[in-house]
């Protein structure tokens, strides 16, 4: 039998191959999840027999699993004398075994599947509870594994939950990757992704960047934000704007100019759980923070004081009720905010950010989702001073809400 050839998997997918019970691999179009799942899966039943189930919630023939994908790849990597690809299942020469079978009305076919090392779910986006409930415990045998792959669609899906909920786990490896981690995206995909992002950016978001899918006509900044590059001019008035990260959300660290009533977005820093000693490398990646004012959010005033001794420019932003959505509407007064492709984070943001959407009725709500808004705050903080308190009538007079606290008290309400 000839050598075995080399074999080509993404970095991005390297873990495929570190033992781990679930390995849950999402994000958007382009990435190679299923290409690379694959490539995994035969790699693996080249090593040692073993038993794979590749499953999906519904498979009403062999046509609908990953059979076919299956197939070619063994070809693809010429290891066709090594595998015998037969009608509804494939067969290593060595003893392992590929399984195919749906999910959903198929409960004692799964129960009476025995001694699987791997289980694949594909399109893990549409399996169910029930179905989830019933594949975990079935896949029991030793040092057994289950592989999920899918694109995100709803946050409140069964796989979304079992994500949640294995964040910290050690047992799992959680991997976002797209298009952005295959080093072989062709050409024609990539005229297509520039195609979408420069018609429909909230679509966009949702087929090539992996993120949930969202009413378009929620997103605020819909039709306002334009995503290009530019020249920024070397006597410009620059504003500079820092959200601070808590937990696990980012600081996020943005420049900005105004000219010709648009306004530019042209650098951005962002970075996950940066202690107060690292600040500083962090603003240095944005080269005039030295030079300019510099406007923070007032929640971390320690922060504050601490950036200021190290030399910087910076003072708290302003707070008041309604700031937000007085921010949203300055920043609507620009005829248009153009961001350049560097500044992926805020480019990202702008095109999500939007307002709540009642589950039910589909309903578009007057209150902003906080979610998607770092880089948009930072950039709010750094207008400080140009964004004006509007003036707000409130629904009750003073006098109206003294008497209706006090009948309340009286009725005991």
């Amino acid at each position: 039998m000839t050598p075995l050839p080399k074999v080509q998997i993404a970095e991005a997918f390297a873990d495929l191959f570190t033992p781990s019970r679930y390995k849950l691999y999402y994000g958007g179009r382009g990435g190679a999840k299923s290409w690379a799942f694959a490539r995994a899966l035969i790699i693996r039943a080249l090593q040692k027999p073993i038993r794979i189930l590749c499953c999906r919630e519904f498979q009403n023939s062999i046509r609908q699993s990953v059979h076919q994908l299956l197939a070619e790849q063994i070809d693809r990597m010429g290891l066709g004398a090594y595998f015998r690809v037969k009608e509804t299942t494939i067969e290593g020469v060595n003893g392992s075994e590929f399984l195919f079978m749906g999910l959903a009305r198929n409960i004692q076919g799964i129960k009476s599947t025995e001694n699987i090392t791997i289980a694949w779910v594909e399109e893990a986006q549409t399996i169910s509870q029930p179905s989830l409930d019933l594949l975990i415990p079935t896949i029991r045998a030793p040092n057994s594994e289950i592989w999920f792959s899918w694109n995100p669609l709803d946050e409140e899906a069964p796989i979304e939950r079992l994500k949640e909920s294995l964040v910290n786990d050690s047992v799992a490896i959680l991997q976002k990757v797209g298009w952005q981690d295959n080093p072989w995206f062709p050409k024609e995909l990539e005229a297509e992704r520039k195609r979408l992002l420069s018609h429909d950016p909230s679509a966009y978001e949702h087929v090539w960047e992996g993120h949930f899918k969202v009413i378009s006509d929620a997103v605020i900044f819909k039709d306002r934000v334009v995503f290009e590059p530019f020249e920024t001019p070397s006597n410009t008035r620059f504003y500079h704007g820092v959200d601070w990260g808590f937990a696990v959300d980012p600081t996020a660290v943005v420049r900005c100019f105004i000219k010709d009533q648009c306004l530019y977005v042209d650098v951005e820093a962002v970075a996950h759980k940066v202690e107060i000693d690292q600040m500083t490398l962090l603003f240095n990646q944005v080269p005039t923070m030295r030079r300019w004012p510099i406007k923070a959010d007032s929640a971390r005033p320690e922060t504050i004081s601490h950036m200021a001794r190290r030399g910087f420019n910076i003072t708290e932003a302003k707070k008041w009720n309604g700031s937000v959505e007085d921010g949203i509407t300055y920043l609507k007064s620009f005829n248009k905010i153009i961001v350049h492709p560097r500044c992926r984070h805020t480019a990202s943001e702008f095109r999500r950010y939007s307002y709540k959407v009642d589950k039910q009725t589909e309903d578009i709500l007057p209150v902003v989702e906080d979610a998607n808004n770092h880089c948009i705050d930072a950039l709010r903080y750094a207008l400080d001073g140009l964004i004006k308190m509007e003036p707000r009538t409130p629904i009750f007079s003073q006098t109206a809400l003294n008497r209706i606290r006090s009948y309340g008290t009286r009725r005991r309400i």
